[in-house]
């Protein structure tokens, strides 16, 4: 019989004596303490996390809007992923890589493996003048030379700029042009729903008049590269010499830039230093996912996104652990795949995103039935607020109603999660986060500013002293870093999400933006959706709101079945489900029923552009989806809906 890791009392759920039993955290005390002195309490976890070449002089410092940890400590981010490990865990798995072909075989990779394929490509990069403060391009799929070519930067002192590789080549030369990269890493392409995807056509072209002077290419598909600018990866990497010293650098050395989704605009270079960076990834992976030897997590996400960087590759290799990654669509060849992996690779932690888990609610259970998911410890969830409905199906069906759920909140900018519950703490409660990671201060506040009382909403923002992963600016852009975090609320960091309290813990309820006020009553979007998708017929749905001349803001509902078409009995039956749900204020003035809804790979919902359609407004940040095709429907609907 799999060990029950979570028991239920009084409505929640809770962690279980097996769960105490091997949980880092579970006192609660753990919060005041740190409270007490926030600064020597992650001043500690860096020396014991963290192996240092040289000491800081000063543990923080603030001059807001800037603020620095571990000021003057040495390091390099690289020595402390692997060559630490190479002695006591050199023939341990670092990375399981799953390849989407069912005909080709499971790749497993060593510390050791990993350490001399990184070593070798530093060199590659060394060869083609790549130097401390060079910006390297990567643009990859989820295959192991992405974590290589990240972890090799890294070793010699570059910042590596990632680029998601179902981005275009506009999306891609943006990204070089405004970092002036020297290099670009990228495949000839990758493996999508049984379909070879190109992706050296679109690196050629987004690389084409910019700063790249050399594109290295991984062969995945095992054909020669040839062309003017390229270089095959794997030839580089035999002829590379094997040994490659650490750059030593400074805690407050950029690591890193990663560009945000660009859904308004130019997407801004968000700059994530070394040393605080380490300390907030390496604990916030151990303490949340409860990582152990022998451990196997398995973070879906892509490495183009904050939260591939943080959980699925550097956090585990932080910890000494083991991570998985898979390059295909999760439905592919069939619903049961990702179920598969799970049983075969024997994956304890899995973190994945509410998109993901909606649609897994589509199909039959037989897919589930097939594989045995005992192996799971801890189920994670990440990139945006998952509703009770899904909650409930991930805890039953994944977890066989045996493991907590943690409901992570962060950001690109907070380079890790910062609120959530701990697995050894709890309570696990549907649509909660929970708190602040200890150590980290979130408050709920007016738009003046000032603190609001507990179950009212407001603007998430947090105080200072600022957690050591957090964004260090906006790369060749102050004005632009002043303006988004730092110009509302002055001495507070304004993540732009809603919130309010509830017993203590933190709900959050979306973008700031995604806030109605309809007839002078704020209503969160989140809330709202929550309700609706707590319909039996409804697989998930967004909301976004619209002007009216009465009422200021009416919300209008886009709906996702579980089968069949809509149609006005059924519009009927879901406004009045909202009345019951929140009352007559929050009825919808229209409901789109829409095959899918516009999504980032990560798994947001779009609702910005849903925003731009109704409001016949050309859709900005088509570049970031995983489904643009699904606009151009949706514009279809809602213009036969206005005839």
């Amino acid at each position: 019989m799999p060990k029950k890791y979570i028991v239920k009392k009084q409505g929640k759920y809770f962690p279980s004596r097996e769960m105490k039993e091997i949980a880092w955290v579970k006192d609660e005390k753990i919060y005041s303490d740190a409270g007490k002195n926030p600064i020597k309490f992650w001043e500690e976890l860096a020396k014991k996390g963290i192996n240092w070449e040289g000491n800081w002089k000063k543990t923080y410092e603030e001059k807001l809007p800037y603020f620095y940890w571990f000021k003057g400590g040495k390091l390099n981010f690289c020595a402390n992923c692997l060559d630490r490990w190479i002695k006591k865990k050199g023939s341990k798995t670092a990375l399981i890589w799953v390849p989407e072909p069912t005909s080709e075989k499971t790749i497993k990779i060593t510390y050791k493996q990993l350490h001399d394929r990184v070593c070798r490509f530093a060199n590659v990069l060394k060869k083609q003048g790549v130097k401390k403060g060079d910006i390297v391009a990567i643009y990859l799929p989820m295959i192991p030379e992405a974590l290589i070519s990240m972890l090799a930067c890294t070793r010699i002192g570059a910042i590596h700029s990632v680029v998601f590789s179902a981005f275009s080549a506009d999306a891609l030369k943006t990204r070089i042009e405004d970092g002036k990269a020297k290099i670009l890493v990228t495949s000839d392409g990758y493996y999508r729903k049984g379909k070879k995807e190109d992706l050296v056509g679109k690196a050629n072209e987004g690389a084409e008049g910019t700063s790249v002077k050399k594109i290295i290419v991984v062969p995945r598909f095992g054909k020669k590269i040839s062309g003017n600018k390229l270089l095959d990866f794997n030839e580089e990497i035999e002829k590379a010499e094997e040994k490659c010293d650490c750059e030593l650098m400074n805690s407050e050395d950029t690591l890193f830039i990663l560009y945000t989704s660009g859904t308004t605009g130019k997407p801004k270079g968000i700059v994530h230093d070394i040393g605080g960076y380490a300390v907030q990834a390496y604990w916030t992976c151990k303490w949340n996912f409860n990582l152990r030897e022998g451990d196997v997590m398995w973070c879906t996400a892509d490495v183009g996104w904050i939260t591939g960087h943080t959980y699925a590759f550097y956090g585990p290799l932080l910890n000494g652990s083991t991570s998985l990654i898979y390059e295909g669509a999760p439905n592919f060849p069939n619903a049961g795949r990702w179920w598969e992996i799970i049983e075969k690779n024997k994956v304890s932690v899995f973190y994945t995103a509410p998109t993901a888990i909606r649609m897994f609610m589509k199909f039959e259970d037989k897919y589930l039935k097939k594989y045995s998911l005992d192996s799971l410890k801890i189920l994670g969830t990440v990139g945006e607020p998952i509703d009770e409905d899904a909650w409930n199906w991930y805890l039953e069906k994944i977890g066989n109603g045996r493991c907590p759920i943690i409901d992570t909140w962060w950001q690109t900018e907070t380079g890790g999660t910062l609120i959530n519950v701990f697995p050894g703490i709890g309570p696990f409660v549907p649509t909660i986060a929970g708190k602040s990671f200890p150590g980290t201060k979130h408050i709920i506040v007016n738009n003046d500013g000032k603190e609001v009382k507990e179950g009212k909403a407001g603007s998430l923002v947090q105080v200072s002293p600022f957690a050591p992963g957090m964004l260090h600016g906006v790369y060749k852009n102050p004005k632009k870093y002043i303006e988004t975090y730092w110009k509302r609320f002055g001495k507070y960091y304004d993540t732009s999400d809603g919130a309010y309290t509830k017993n203590g813990l933190i709900r959050v309820t979306g973008r700031t933006d995604d806030i109605m006020k309809v007839a002078g009553h704020r209503l969160s979007t989140a809330e709202l959706e929550n309700a609706i998708a707590s319909n039996g017929k409804v697989r998930e749905c967004a909301v976004v709101s619209i002007p009216d001349k009465i009422k200021g803001q009416v919300p209008v509902v886009f709906v996702v079945l579980k089968k069949g078409k809509g149609d006005a009995s059924l519009e009927k039956e879901l406004v009045s489900h909202v009345d019951k749900k929140i009352g007559p204020i929050a009825r919808p003035s229209k409901v789109y029923f829409v095959e899918d809804l516009p999504k980032t790979r990560s798994g947001k919902i779009m609702r910005r552009i849903l925003k731009n359609l109704l409001a016949n407004k050309e859709p900005k940040g088509l570049m970031t989806l995983v489904n643009p095709e699904i606009v151009d429907k949706i514009k279809k609907i809602i213009d036969e809906k206005i005839k």
